[in-house]
């Protein structure tokens, strides 16, 4: 039985074939296109890995290690077999040079030429940067680098309740330094505070319920490392390739999710996805009928 997830996914799926309007896009592919939609899941149904299509999850998680790290070169990737943004430095490198190189060859020379890979495997100020460096001025009009990240690891240690608990990529004085400019531009995190039951229920899933208080120990001692605050996260993005690139979008920000709440020791509640043109294009049409 198909989980919530997946229904809401093949629904938007089915307004895109029978519900949508034919738009152009870059690519001169040519798209059937819905504006504004929002998907959610409760995290506590299980994970998010839609069963559609197959799911390459070691290449999602490297790519998102690799925003983590706050990298925007592909060396990172092609050397761990991540392949997804080859096409955007290959494109880069045939348009600022007049080379015959092919890509296979291009990504053999990403691999070996670390000079090479330092020039043309640079994606400009992308998602990374943005989240870990987004480039600014202070009052003295001097360079800093802001990590969004640690901020907001930061804030929700000493603050989960502030309304500030948010991350941009959508850096507008950078947008032209961007091989492409980021499709899902920011995400936003809230928490709230477990009810008693649902403290306990999860203690018993993380195995730290005890049924009698062991001898020399206290109550709060016991419960120290019990989690009693629920993380959501719900992302934006622009620009939604549904076929592709959703089902990825969702898996990715639901290990961030899982991966933040580890560090804040809080459980994760609610994904949710705001999404813009939401789009399938002309030639996915037969494998998403």
């Amino acid at each position: 039985m198909a989980n919530r997830i997946e229904e809401q996914y093949r629904a938007l799926l089915g307004t895109l074939l029978e519900n949508s309007i034919e738009k152009s896009d870059r690519t001169g592919t040519g798209t059937y296109s819905v504006f504004g939609r929002q998907i959610r899941h409760q995290m506590k149904n299980g994970f998010p890995l839609l069963t559609t299509k197959r799911m390459a999850v070691k290449t999602m998680m490297t790519e998102l290690k690799w925003f983590l790290k706050g990298d925007t070169n592909i060396k990172y990737l092609v050397d761990n077999g991540c392949n997804i943004w080859n096409g955007d430095a290959y494109q880069r490198f045939t348009y600022y040079t007049d080379e015959s190189t092919s890509i296979d060859r291009f990504i053999e020379l990403i691999k070996t030429d670390d000079e090479f890979a330092k020039k043309w495997g640079e994606l400009g100020p992308i998602y990374g940067k943005q989240w870990r460096g987004w480039f600014g001025y202070n009052k003295n009009v001097e360079p800093v680098f802001v990590d969004q990240i640690a901020n907001l690891i930061e804030e929700l240690k000493t603050n989960p309740d502030s309304r500030r608990l948010m991350v941009s990529a959508w850096n507008v004085g950078e947008l032209d330094e961007m091989t492409l400019p980021p499709c899902h531009y920011g995400f936003q995190v809230y928490t709230r505070k477990l009810g008693p039951l649902e403290i306990i229920e999860q203690a018993k899933k993380d195995g730290l319920w005890k049924d009698e208080i062991p001898e020399g120990m206290t109550l709060s001692e016991v419960q120290k490392d019990f989690k009693t605050r629920a993380i959501s996260l719900m992302w934006n993005q622009r620009s939604v390739d549904t076929f592709l690139g959703l089902p990825f979008n969702i898996a990715s920000y639901a290990a961030l999710l899982c991966l933040i709440s580890e560090e804040v020791n809080m459980v994760p509640d609610q994904l949710i996805g705001n999404l813009g043109d939401v789009h399938l294009y002309s030639n996915h049409v037969d494998q998403a009928t």
